[in-house]
């Protein structure tokens, strides 16, 4: 049975530096969520600002409290020569939706197969290429003033129609998968998205009119000259990508940076404390608690702690080694098109493995209460009468 415990700012950094670490991966392992995005707005790019800025597509990105939101399309300068921007894109994992952020890299990887258009037409990019220690630009299929910039070419891209899907895999998502070349890109040296995207996503995610639900699928932004300046050039939706359909209340299943990975405190057959009563996968798993040592011995109590925050760091890794493990073959499944059996026999293996480690994990903390709690001292014997 858990404990309630306030988790310290050390047992927290550790937590934050496990997804940060994580989320930095073209892996699916930050945020997973049962329903699919809302289609791909259909918006015109905005010019580009700046010779050495490369587009980087709009895309729905997911927040707990308020579900889907647009992040614009926008013009970054890439963080050195050579490099080019894998966009981020969602995946089905075989029981959830999961994101895998962009990056950007020397070849463009795997993006799922959406058509993001603007040179991002479900492979690699076409919309510019390097020459040398300049980026040049294919005016067919992006937007550039050639009065102002001149490195520029014209090459016909005959995939230029976006079908608007945001998604890969699931029910009607893009059924694309990776070449081994392309999975070879993302093991390549590769950065994460840059400060100014960063700074984008959060305005981005602090704006209620981009939330899908407020916006039914056409954000008033869709796309801007600049990160995070949703005003100077922004361009809104022409109109959604599709018919806007609301999820059904409580459908989201995510475990975005959340130091507890916990779960939906309503979902059925679980605890108070939001765990679910036979777990199946590690993301479902809470954090093991302890309750901070009060004796009233100063000492005792700190070497205490110490044990409990030594425990709390190592079964950390342990859950987020084995959601990490997990996420991995739903993905590998969803790219070999398991069949039913296939599935049910990864879904059993998975609940063992689950259920093992916190089984384990649960003897793990009985044993430090029971064998290093700090005990206050013996009574004095009374004093015999003399």
């Amino acid at each position: 049975m858990r404990r309630t415990v306030a988790i310290n700012s050390l047992l927290f950094s550790f937590v934050f530096l496990i997804f940060s670490h994580a989320a930095s991966a073209q892996v699916g392992v930050g945020i997973s969520v049962s329903f699919g995005p809302p289609a791909l707005p259909v918006y015109e790019q905005p010019v580009c600002p700046a010779e050495g800025y490369i587009w980087t597509p709009g895309y729905w990105a997911y927040d707990d409290d308020d579900g889907y939101y647009w992040v614009p399309g926008t013009w970054v300068e890439a963080p050195q020569v050579g490099f080019l921007w894998t966009p981020a894109w969602w995946g089905w994992g075989g029981n959830a939706f999961f994101f895998h952020e962009g990056y950007w890299g020397p070849r463009v990887g795997f993006y799922g197969g959406i058509n993001y258009g603007y040179g991002y037409g479900g492979e690699g990019y076409e919309g510019g290429r390097w020459e040398g220690n300049r980026f040049t630009y294919n005016t067919y299929v992006t937007r550039v003033n050639t009065t102002i910039i001149h490195n520029t070419y014209n090459v016909r891209v005959t995939n230029v129609t976006e079908n608007r899907v945001s998604y890969n895999g699931g029910n009607g998502g893009v059924e694309a998968r990776p070449t081994p070349e392309q999975e070879s890109y993302a093991n390549q040296r590769h950065v994460g998205p840059v400060a100014a995207q960063t700074q984008h996503i959060q305005a981005a995610r602090g704006n209620p009119q981009l939330r899908a639900s407020v916006n039914q699928g056409k954000p008033p932004v869709a796309a801007t000259v600049r990160p995070a300046d949703f005003r100077t050039g922004a361009v809104p939706a022409r109109q959604a990508g599709g018919e806007y359909k609301a999820p059904p209340p409580n459908a989201a299943r995510s475990n975005q940076a959340r130091p507890a990975n916990e779960g939906n405190p309503n979902a059925e057959g679980r605890p108070a404390g939001g765990a679910p009563a036979n777990p199946t996968h590690a993301s479902e798993l809470q954090q093991h608690s302890f309750t901070p040592p009060n004796s009233g011995n100063e000492a005792a109590d700190k070497r205490y702690q110490q044990q409990q925050q030594k425990l709390a760091e190592k079964q950390a890794q342990d859950h987020q080694k084995l959601q990490q493990q997990q996420e991995r073959e739903h993905q590998q499944a969803a790219q070999k098109n398991y069949n039913d059996n296939q599935k049910q026999q990864m879904e059993q293996r998975h609940a063992q493995q689950t259920q093992q480690m916190e089984q384990r994990h649960t003897t793990q903390q009985q044993h430090v209460e029971q064998h290093q709690a700090p005990r206050p001292p013996a009574p004095k014997p009374a004093e015999r009468p003399r």
